[in-house]
């Protein structure tokens, strides 16, 4: 058996017919959601909303990326971990800059509109899971994908509670407070990803220059 094959039987790769129908079913899922979800937040001036849609487009890119790169080498799955975690980075910082720019802007959000996007976000972030959960463990570039998924649903809560805060209090402070949340969450699933990434690549290079071909398999199944 070649080193690639008994380091993706330990740490599975996304060579997997059923992974890659469910990507493309995320793709369409996330690619819809994003749009639906950017206009409620312009709509309703959320940046909770807002933050959580550039989330969705960041996720369809991942899913994209993620799905080209099945069955390409360790050092290409790694790379493509690496521009997906770089892009969640900026992403957030995207989010930290606007909402403290809207922070000198104090007008509420339509807590209505929060809600009940909220709410469709939530069950379209919990089919999302729910086809990936399988798939939930595995190299860089496949553990990117389940992180995207898992933040999405952890933010769709936050963002339906923030509309109940904004209703309760009249404030934009709700809101905002969510969105910083979010951008956190995504520094740091994109941490991990990229620290991941470079484990990978590191190993990988490292031990295929010294051409021991056994200890790149050891080094990379830690």
């Amino acid at each position: 058996m070649s080193c690639e094959c008994e380091v993706a039987a330990q740490q599975f790769s996304g060579v997997s017919n059923a992974y890659r129908r469910a990507l493309v079913a995320v793709i369409g899922i996330n690619a819809a959601m994003f749009f639906v979800e950017i206009a409620a937040g312009f709509l309703a001036q959320s940046q909770a909303l807002k933050a959580d849609a550039l989330d969705f487009a960041s996720d369809t890119a991942t899913y994209a990326i993620s799905l080209a790169v099945i069955g390409s080498s360790i050092r290409v799955r790694a790379t493509a971990a690496l521009i997906k975690g770089a892009s969640l980075a900026l992403v957030a910082s995207y989010v930290l800059i606007s909402t403290f720019a809207r922070v000198l802007n104090g007008a509420p959000p339509d807590a209505s509109v929060m809600g009940a996007i909220g709410a469709l976000a939530l069950t379209a972030n919990l089919a999302s899971v729910l086809i990936l959960i399988r798939w939930r463990n595995g190299d860089a570039n496949v553990r990117s994908v389940w992180l995207c998924s898992r933040n999405d649903a952890i933010g769709n809560v936050a963002v339906m509670g923030a509309g109940a805060a904004v209703w309760a209090s009249g404030t934009a402070w709700p809101d905002l407070i969510v969105a910083i949340a979010l951008a956190g969450l995504f520094l740091r699933s994109s941490w991990l990803i990229i620290t991941q990434a470079l484990a990978e690549r590191r190993s990988f290079t490292s031990h295929k220059e010294d051409g021991d071909e056994k200890s790149v398999c050891d080094a990379l199944a830690e």
